[in-house]
């Protein structure tokens, strides 16, 4: 008997052990996510958020804040449950991002979108940033769709400064959106997003495909002005993230501030396009 639970203890630390292990596929970085909200439902929030995250992670509640920090004092909940609907890793194995959505169930059950982007720190994943955009009961089931890098490359830089100069094209291309924005509305996007693209917006079913969000931006935006806080790309060159405060003007008259994250895609053609959007309201 004593055997029995020695080894049962032995593989509960081995599988604790081996929860965050990054080896580079979009697999390991599911499995993180997974374990993730695991130990949320079982150990508590607070618990769960703390052990994920990276040291200088932010979470967005609604206002962005060291998710280390706001878990030791934020009341604690395991009635919190969610599951990853999509997962990319990056080609250099040092960057991925999950989406999903999300479920409290207290006692009137809430429901919303979530995007994560995760970062590789000494051989396991550590989540960077998590923003949530609160939304109805979802009324379609959403498919899974976990993507593997097509290859592994990483490319090697001189120094800090030409690795710096690498990644400035995420800024440069955001700001060429926001100029483009200004100038033609939010009929713009239509340059910078994927085929395949995916917008969690409050209140909304995630929208996912070009067209679709096209058409939610037509209908809804008259105008929207983007404020870049920061940026970051990985090092094979394929996938990077923008997160920053963006102002709407609806159709009604209604304005409304926004933080917001997008994970972008570099083309075959040199271009960086939208793959993943996600909004919350800020709190003024």
């Amino acid at each position: 008997m004593k055997k029995i639970i020695y080894s049962l203890l032995i593989a509960s630390i081995s599988v604790n052990a081996y929860a965050q292990k990054a080896d580079g596929t979009t697999k390991s970085l599911v499995n993180a996510e997974k374990a993730f909200a695991e130990d949320a439902a079982k150990d508590g929030a607070n618990a769960a958020f703390t052990k994920y995250a990276a040291n200088d992670a932010l979470v967005f509640r609604p206002n962005p804040v060291n998710a280390k920090k706001f878990y030791s004092t934020a009341p604690d909940m395991k009635n919190l449950s969610w599951a990853p609907n999509y997962a990319r890793v990056s080609r250099s194995g040092d960057l991925g991002f999950t989406s999903g959505s999300y479920v409290v169930d207290g006692e009137k059950k809430s429901y919303g979108h979530y995007l994560s982007v995760w970062r590789a720190n000494n051989g396991k994943w550590e989540f960077i940033l998590d923003l949530g955009a609160e939304t109805n009961k979802p009324l379609k089931k959403a498919t899974q769709n976990y993507i593997e890098p097509k290859d592994h490359a990483s490319p090697k830089f001189a120094n800090d400064k030409e690795l710096k100069a690498s990644k400035e094209i995420i800024n440069s291309t955001e700001k060429t959106l926001n100029a483009t924005l200004k100038s033609y509305g939010p009929s713009a996007f239509a340059g910078f997003l994927n085929k395949d693209a995916q917008l969690f917006f409050p209140g909304t079913e995630a929208l996912i495909g070009k067209e679709n969000i096209q058409a939610f931006n037509n209908r809804m935006i008259e105008k929207i002005n983007l404020k870049t806080t920061s940026f970051d790309k990985a090092l094979g060159a394929d996938i990077g993230y923008t997160y920053g405060v963006a102002t709407i003007d609806y159709k009604t008259d209604l304005r409304e501030t926004f933080h917001y994250i997008y994970i972008w895609e570099r083309q075959t053609d040199g271009n960086w396009n939208i793959m993943s959007q996600i909004y919350t309201l800020a709190e003024r």
